[in-house]
């Protein structure tokens, strides 16, 4: 007869090996969630050979696994495709993009900051980092106003970054 106390053996329930399947998973969403990248918002059907704990943003038109899940977030993991609804204010960084995308509440957005500039309301107001102005010289008449201007001008240009020194 074992002469081990009871409380010492492990206890093995039924399906104990599946509880950690689905906690595993539910780690692998989460994961998704708190790193936020997904590899693309442009795809209507799912990648063939995705790899657990890649996301995409399933586009319009989605078929397939992905049918009616057009907008959600497709996280693959062990088990198969999981999915997760956005909420608004979610921001996920496109990794084919380049940038990020937000949920308005409604649908995604481009993010205001993009590799290419600042946007507001999807139109660019500031460009990428352009080479430096040379400052005015030269010339028969000379206008010491108007090159003062012309300096202060490139001057808070150079300060915000706008243009290199």
């Amino acid at each position: 007869m074992d002469k081990t106390p009871r409380w010492a053996l492990p206890m093995l329930f039924a399906g104990q090996a599946q509880k950690e399947i689905f906690h595993n998973e539910a780690l692998t969403l989460i994961d998704a969630l708190l790193h936020g990248r997904a590899e693309s918002a442009d795809l209507t059907v799912p990648p063939s050979a995705a790899e657990p704990g890649q996301c995409w943003v399933v586009a319009a038109g989605a078929s397939g696994a992905w049918a009616e899940y057009e907008g959600a977030i497709a996280c693959w993991t062990e088990g198969g495709w999981r999915f997760l609804t956005p909420k608004a204010g979610l921001f996920i960084d496109l990794a084919d993009r380049g940038h990020a995308i937000f949920h308005d509440g409604s649908q995604w957005r481009d993010a205001a900051i993009r590799n290419d500039g600042l946007y507001v309301n999807d139109e660019r107001v500031v460009a990428e980092r352009q080479p430096a102005v040379a400052a005015p010289f030269g010339g028969a008449t000379i206008d010491a106003e108007a090159r003062a201007t012309i300096a202060a001008i490139l001057a808070a240009l150079h300060a915000h970054g706008l243009i290199a020194s």
